[in-house]
């Protein structure tokens, strides 16, 4: 098949549009520095604490209504061996935004937050933050290149062109607009890749049920036709992986700077809890299009397609499987709106990330550790290069993978099972724990993770679960709800560490040396002074730094 140029050439068109989006937006960012009375990094960062309401509800929604979120959902309903019973990302990413409103506004809002590594550096101090940093960069970076990755092979799939190309040029315009305006280029280039997510897959949802090449999709839900039933089944076996993987959704989300920044961009808490709620309920809307088209592959018989036999799934093609339905069984211009709408969905996730790593590398680790004096200006200048670097990396990890899925449970299993514990004991179990619980916390599930096994990155399965099922090839199927449980022991570890420490501390008189280091209140209030100092540093600097303030 030849190169699609005229394909390539509405990509360029839909790419102008984005990038000019953010440019226009990064000059609205200038004038809002000009007015506002806080530092001029919040409002690269926080959008100056004034997003509008229904900006900050388009970039809540389409941060979480990504290319994985849409790809994974087709693949998902397609796939012979799940099904739709196996498509939690609709449910458990709304789940996530509403427990995220309820339990999680007011206390990352209270004092005035930039980031979420701000209270582990309040609570713990700047080393152990900065250890608890590393997972939360490395989801940052990996989730990036997992999205541009999926990127890639859909206008490969489509365009006939080498992945490589469309990854480098996505990561550059995200990463040009960024690197702009901050997070009023990201929220405002959100607003119309959403529209362009919302509109290009609707359009396409006729076209793909009118295919002459498909059978009934509800009939295909009940009775096999072509393949087993397109609403899967759970098998009683099952459950556990299916809990964990829903669990995983719904309450890992929390530990992405990403949403924190969303909900510190908003004037007020109420606005912050109807930017969750709202898209909450945006969510399932814009995942419904992925499901239906998945429904519909499931129901075709792609001998009688330009695909032909086999099958995608047989050609181990599922995870493509929504740009091949496009492809093939929409009209040629119908499938280059429903790409440009993917090519949307990828992008508003990636600015996002992308800012989110820069953030917290410009103000926790520069800003906090390395250079305490830093000036506005120079704080600016570290998180835009942060940027181009995390776009960097990101870049070079989705061309050279050749799986999406990998990128995916890395990134995934680092936020559920090593930072969940630690968010909630740091916002709502803050006064039984300290950083000795945090520190033995952390590395006993990364220990944890390792024994557990990896397959898909050559980690040996060490440590035997129940419910384990031995493959043909020796290595073990998980049932086990294991990354759940993961999170459940360090929890239980992070208090109960800190609070063995507290007891050793206070039956401990002979060193007085030992009972000041090892008592959380000591520690505490010279981790608040610490803190406070930094903020006053930061948001005054003297006469002579005057022109870096807003």
């Amino acid at each position: 098949m030849a190169v699609n140029w005229l394909g390539l050439l509405s990509m360029a068109v839909f790419y102008v549009i984005v990038l000019g989006t953010g440019i226009w937006a990064s000059r609205k960012a200038k004038h809002e520095e000009k007015i506002c009375t806080g530092n001029r990094s919040e409002v690269v960062m926080v959008g100056g604490r004034n997003l509008k309401l229904w900006v900050s509800i388009f970039t809540m929604t389409a941060t979480w209504v990504g290319g994985g979120y849409i790809l994974g959902n087709a693949e998902f309903v397609y796939s012979p061996k799940k099904g739709l019973v196996w498509a939690i990302g609709p449910i458990a990413f709304s789940l996530n935004l509403i427990i995220g409103g309820l339990f999680f506004v007011k206390p990352i809002r209270a004092k005035n937050y930039v980031t979420l590594m701000d209270p582990f550096q309040e609570k713990y101090g700047n080393t152990i933050a900065a250890i608890l940093f590393i997972p939360s960069l490395l989801a940052d970076i990996l989730w990036i290149a997992c999205i541009l990755s999926a990127l890639g092979g859909t206008v490969s799939t489509v365009m006939d062109i080498h992945s490589s190309i469309a990854v480098v040029i996505s990561a550059a315009v995200a990463v040009i607009y960024t690197l702009m305006g901050g997070l009023y280029s990201v929220a405002y280039t959100d607003v119309i890749q959403l529209c362009f997510v919302l509109f290009g897959l609707w359009l396409c949802v006729p076209f793909i049920l009118i295919s002459p090449s498909s059978a009934n999709f509800t009939v295909a839900a009940v009775t096999r036709l072509y393949q087993e039933p397109w609403t899967g089944k759970l098998e009683l076996e099952d459950t556990g992986r299916w809990v964990d993987d829903f669990l995983l959704m719904s309450i890992g989300g929390l530990c992405y700077q990403a949403f924190y920044q969303r909900v510190l961009s908003t004037a007020t808490d109420a606005q912050a809890k109807i930017t969750c709620y709202v898209g909450a309920a945006l969510c399932p809307i814009l995942g419904i299009p992925s499901i239906i088209i998945g429904a519909v592959a499931a129901s075709t018989n792609w001998n009688q397609t330009t695909f032909g036999s086999p099958s995608p799934y047989e050609q181990d093609k599922a995870g493509m499987i929504l740009p091949i339905a496009l492809q093939h069984l929409c009209p040629f211009y119908i499938s280059l709106i429903g790409t440009g709408a993917l090519a949307a969905a990828v992008m508003s996730s990636a600015d996002s990330a992308l800012l989110s790593a820069a953030s917290q590398l410009g103000r926790n680790i520069f800003k906090n550790i390395i250079y305490k004096q830093a000036s506005e200006k120079a704080l600016l200048i570290v998180v835009k290069v942060s940027i181009f670097l995390c776009g960097l990396m990101a870049t070079g990890l989705a061309i050279v993978t050749t799986s999406v899925s990998l990128l995916w449970i890395i990134s995934a299993d680092v936020l559920y099972s090593m930072l969940t514990p630690q968010v909630t004991c740091i916002f709502f179990l803050s006064k039984w724990v300290n950083h000795y619980g945090a520190l033995s916390g952390f590395v006993l599930a990364l220990l944890l993770r390792f024994l557990v096994g990896e397959p898909l990155l050559g980690i040996p399965d060490v440590l035997p679960l129940p419910w384990d099922k031995i493959q043909e090839d020796g290595q073990r199927l998980r049932l086990f709800p294991f990354r759940t449980a993961i999170m459940l022991i360090t929890t239980g570890t992070i208090i109960l560490v800190s609070q063995l420490a507290v007891w050793l501390s206070k039956n401990n008189e002979t060193d007085t040396s030992i009972i000041d280091y090892m008592v959380p209140l000591q520690t505490d209030i010279k981790g608040n002074e610490r803190m406070n100092k930094e903020q006053l540093h930061f948001s005054s600097k003297g006469g002579e730094e005057e022109e870096d303030k807003c």
